[in-house]
């Protein structure tokens, strides 16, 4: 199966933070990234979003510490899975900006920021 290059592309961000740019379904088109995925209508966290007109939760006021629909039982299961710090990437996109997550995550060829 042939796969795409990852790409620097601040529109394959997750709402949650992930980096769908370098995710294995995405880069072998099985998946066209959460962002843009009406089959992902099950994510209680994209929709928080797109309701309040955010592209990712980074530009949230509410703390995601503080956050129910943000750490739910699925995030908490991901973030086991995966070794995944899903905070930690809002909080570099809070810092940085999506251009350089989607740099950052770009280069380290991630999806997501890893847990210590």
């Amino acid at each position: 199966m042939a796969y795409k290059t990852i790409e620097i592309n601040k529109e394959n961000i997750a709402a949650c933070g992930l980096y769908c740019g370098a995710c294995r379904k995405f880069l072998s088109d099985r998946c066209q990234g959460c962002r843009h995925n009406e089959k992902a209508s099950w994510c209680k966290i994209r929709r928080c979003c797109i309701n309040k007109g955010y592209s990712t939760c980074a530009e949230c006021s509410l703390d995601i510490k503080n956050c129910k629909t943000y750490s739910n039982f699925i995030g908490k299961v991901f973030a086991i899975l995966f070794k995944s710090d899903r905070p930690t990437c809002i909080r570099y996109i809070k810092e940085h900006g999506e251009q350089a997550f989607a740099e950052e995550m770009t280069k380290k060829k991630c999806q997501t920021m890893k847990r210590k």
